[in-house]
């Protein structure tokens, strides 16, 4: 008797987790390029990947409000790849040599952005892994006391938490040594912690709100 092909049946995916997943990809290689700009929030300077990661953290909390703790953290690991390739790209193009008919001014800067030290790389990588399935644990957590209510408290508590041990991981392995650190990882907290009690909560409504209707359509 001929046996079914499996690999022939459709993999069904919710358009939902479709979309999130290509938009967390999306925000997983341009939080490291931002990052090469700090931008003044009042008295507060921060690096402005700070925009992409909570961005990340209001994604992946919105998987796991419609799919599940668990697959929000495959999408968490899932993010290394696009992170890694992004990170291998930027180190072929930055030793390929520069096109003659560059402005010198546009070469100059494009090396500088692609060049960091392996240091920073290496803070980048530690700090995603680690501040992204914290933010998840803690969301799923405070889900399993609370059920489905307080969303937007769930998310800021979750997203606060994770972006101060992302500063003190991706601070520490980058700069600790090069200057002194400590002034620099409180300014980031503070910035990062605010920013997540003010645009968290609207954005994790926006993104559940928005996955639901997808799948309903």
């Amino acid at each position: 008797m001929d046996q079914p092909d499996i690999s022939a049946r459709p993999r069904l995916i919710s358009p939902s987790l479709f979309a999130l997943s290509i938009f967390y990809g999306g925000m997983v290689c341009i939080a490291g390029v931002l990052g090469n700009k700090q931008v003044s929030l009042g008295p507060i300077a921060v690096e402005a990947g700070i925009f992409a990661f909570l961005l990340l953290v209001v994604t992946s909390s919105a998987v796991a409000e419609l799919h599940g703790p668990s697959t929000a953290g495959r999408l968490v690991r899932v993010g290394f790849v696009p992170l890694l390739v992004s990170l291998a790209l930027s180190w072929v193009v930055w030793i390929l040599p520069p096109s003659p008919e560059m402005v010198p001014a546009n070469r100059d800067a494009i090396q500088l952005i692609l060049g960091s030290t392996w240091r920073i790389w290496l803070g980048g990588i530690v700090a995603y892994g680690v501040s992204q399935t914290l933010n998840v644990t803690i969301f799923a957590a405070l889900k399993g006391r609370e059920g489905s209510k307080l969303l937007w408290l769930r998310a800021a508590i979750a997203s606060m938490l994770s972006q101060v041990v992302d500063t003190l991981l991706f601070v520490t392995i980058a700069f600790y040594g090069a200057f002194p650190i400590g002034q620099l990882i409180v300014g980031q907290m503070i910035a990062k912690v605010a920013l997540s009690a003010i645009l968290v909560p609207p954005l994790i409504y926006l993104f559940v709100a928005v996955g639901r209707r997808l799948d309903r359509a």
